[in-house]
């Protein structure tokens, strides 16, 4: 091994191991943790823009029947049976995949 008093480039070679280790550190910890944290914080921005964009074809599709049937009651009727029969295929779609697991 050689002696550090002699070797002129022990300084520099020590700083390079220690900041390689801190990267190395960094990569493994931190950047998981980052890469987690977008996740939930896109994954909750794409639910409330989903939220408001149904919000809004909804009030599109009432606006649409009303003046296509001309009665409010029938419009809302009409859109109140499609979300049914949608949430009723979801709901049989949610048990057969619950079963089969």
């Amino acid at each position: 091994m050689s002696d550090p008093t002699t070797d002129g480039d022990w300084a520099a070679r020590t700083a390079e191991s220690i900041e390689r280790v801190v990267l190395t550190v960094r990569d493994r910890t931190t950047r998981p943790i980052l890469l987690a944290g977008r996740a939930v914080v896109f994954g909750l921005l794409a639910g409330l823009l989903a939220i408001a964009a149904i919000v809004l074809l909804s009030i599109l599709l009432v606006r649409i029947l009303t003046d296509l049937t001309g009665k409010a009651w029938l419009a809302e009727l009409i859109l109140g049976l499609i979300f049914s029969t949608v949430g009723i295929v979801l709901l049989m779609m949610r048990r057969r995949a619950a079963v089969m697991a």
